[in-house]
């Protein structure tokens, strides 16, 4: 496998690479070869892959309700049922 080395990268500029690599959880180098990839893929590989946080934030979804927080909070109050599990202790 070959290797690679670059010199002269502006401070700014690897400063930028090594965040991303971090919010992606990818060591510089693993971020590097898959900006380059995806790059000479024509872009490509860049838009299907999601950072982690991408893959969290589908996952979590969101609510949709007509209803004020009022009556939201009325109806799960309404509908809980009351436990009596530990009513006599453990």
């Amino acid at each position: 496998m070959a290797n690679l080395q670059i010199k002269n990268i502006e401070e700014a500029f690897y400063g930028q690479i090594k965040a991303l690599a971090e919010s992606e959880n990818r060591s510089i180098s693993q971020q590097v070869l898959f900006l380059l990839k995806g790059h000479l893929a024509g872009g490509k590989m860049m838009g299907k892959a999601k950072t982690p946080a991408q893959v969290l934030l589908d996952l979590g979804g969101f609510w949709q309700d007509e209803r004020d927080s009022e009556e939201i909070i009325d109806d799960i109050k309404g509908n809980r049922l009351n436990a009596t599990k530990l009513s006599s202790g453990f």
